[in-house]
């Protein structure tokens, strides 16, 4: 029976793990790595996973995939941000490659997007809004490129069930939404979703004192005090799904973990799973229905972008609690 499992154990195909674990991101790229070593199955031996620096630059991630793929890498996760991840993608050729990166204009570069898209984001919040009776809502962006895709997101969604989609100009300010509002002439709509920051939703909040109307989120204000954002509704990671994820990297000696530790941490377990299906590519990264991860249930697609099942929290004194999930995938 040991010697079954040794012969296991010794054909796991090879995974690369690309992290900054040097230059401004080393700390969180530390984080990232000890939460994905959590992950690891117990047959697993030291070779079955390499572990390479990319200074968090495209330069770096392109010579540590080089590096995999030349020490027989079947599959590799990371890197972390956008930039070297498009370069680690061409670098891989066909070696499936499973980035952290959130950034959509990622698909199709050959990267399989793990990070929680605005897309994503966006799409869970507003229908479960138009479910719960809103069908007038007002987007304010913001300059960052999340934001610009989660307004893109909430424009493809206008006429679905009767939701009235208007962007705000994009000069207001978030403490001066509900004065922008109010000018608009067209009257109050059910909802306002707030696509940048966390900082920009907490702003908001504090303009709309009453409120009225409903505010609306991304995961981007998990990081925020709920108690300050008085009955927002935002997606996210559903807490109770997270949660043993988080009570091991603690019970390891770690600080509180962050979203990117859990998205390390689901990389690895979609290694694992590939492993005990035995077929690691990108044929089998896309055939398997769903992934059941920390951060939710996902489900790539060939050309690199993901369904994926987020709950819906509301901000409370209490902190935030799961009401509804977007549905199954």
């Amino acid at each position: 029976m040991l010697a079954a499992a040794r012969g296991k154990a010794a054909k796991r195909p090879p995974a690369a793990l690309l992290l900054p674990l040097s230059g401004p991101s080393a700390t969180l790229g530390v984080s990232m790595q000890r939460a994905a070593m959590l992950a690891q199955s117990p047959l697993s031996k030291p070779q079955d996973l390499m572990i390479l620096d990319t200074g968090g630059t495209a330069a770096g991630a392109t010579a540590a995939v080089q590096l995999a793929v030349k020490r027989g890498a079947r599959i590799i996760i990371g890197p972390l941000f956008a930039e070297e991840s498009r370069a680690a993608a061409q670098a891989a050729g066909g070696v499936p490659l499973i980035s952290f990166s959130n950034d959509e204009d990622l698909v199709g570069s050959g990267a399989f997007l793990l990070g929680i898209t605005a897309s994503q984001s966006v799409t869970s919040i507003l229908r479960y809004a138009r479910g719960r009776g809103v069908k007038r809502v007002a987007v304010l962006g913001g300059p960052s490129r999340w934001s610009a895709q989660g307004v893109a997101a909430a424009e493809r969604l206008r006429g679905a069930a009767g939701l009235e989609v208007t962007l705000l100009p994009a000069d207001t300010a978030p403490e001066q939404l509900r004065s922008a509002l109010a000018r608009s002439g067209s009257g109050l709509p059910d909802a306002v979703l707030v696509t940048e920051s966390g900082d920009a939703l907490l702003r908001a909040a504090r303009s709309m004192q009453d409120g009225d109307p409903q505010l609306l989120g991304t995961q981007q204000a998990l990081d925020l005090s709920p108690g300050a954002l008085r009955g927002a509704w935002m997606t996210g990671p559903d807490p109770a799904s997270i949660s043993d994820f988080a009570q091991r990297y603690g019970s390891a000696g770690a600080a509180g973990p962050g979203l990117l530790a859990a998205l390390a941490y689901d990389g690895m377990s979609i290694v694992e799973a590939l492993r005990a299906g035995g077929v690691v590519d990108r044929s089998a990264l896309s055939a398997v229905p769903s992934f059941a991860i920390a951060t939710g249930p996902i489900r790539f697609a060939a050309d690199g972008h993901a369904a994926r099942e987020l709950a819906v929290l509301v901000a409370g004194p209490d902190g935030f609690t799961a009401v509804d999930k977007s549905g199954s995938l």
